[in-house]
C-alpha cells in the first residue's frame, strides 16, 4: 500500500460488487492500511464516530469518518485532511496535550 502524499486531502472509499459479494474499493483498502501501519491515533470524537490520526512523517491531522451513516450493516469510510485548527475545534485539548 501507498503513504499519504503532499497531494492527498481527502481518501473516499467505496463499497463495490465482486463475485457477488460486496468489498471495499481501493480507497477503503488504503485507509484501512494507514490506519493499521502509518498513522498514529490522537483522539475519537464524543460518540465515537470520527477519529483524529497524525500523520507521524508530516505532522499533518487525518479525521477517519464514516459519512454515510445511513447505509445498512456498515459504510465505507473516508479519511480528510485537517487543519490544525480544525482538529482543535473539533478534538480539543488532544492536540495541545501532543
Amino acid at each position: 500500500m501507498m503513504h499519504l502524499t503532499p497531494e492527498d486531502t481527502d481518501l473516499i472509499g467505496n463499497w463495490i460488487l465482486v463475485n457477488s459479494k460486496v468489498v471495499g474499493d481501493t480507497p477503503c483498502e488504503r485507509i484501512e492500511w494507514l490506519i493499521a501501519n502509518s498513522l498514529q491515533k490522537v483522539a475519537i470524537a464524543e460518540g465515537g464516530w470520527s477519529t483524529l490520526y497524525r500523520n507521524p512523517q508530516d505532522g499533518r491531522y487525518w479525521e477517519h469518518t464514516y459519512p454515510r451513516s445511513e447505509m445498512h450493516g456498515g459504510e465505507p469510510s473516508r479519511l480528510t485532511l485537517l487543519t490544525e485548527e480544525q482538529a482543535n475545534t473539533r478534538y480539543g485539548h488532544a492536540i495541545s496535550d501532543l
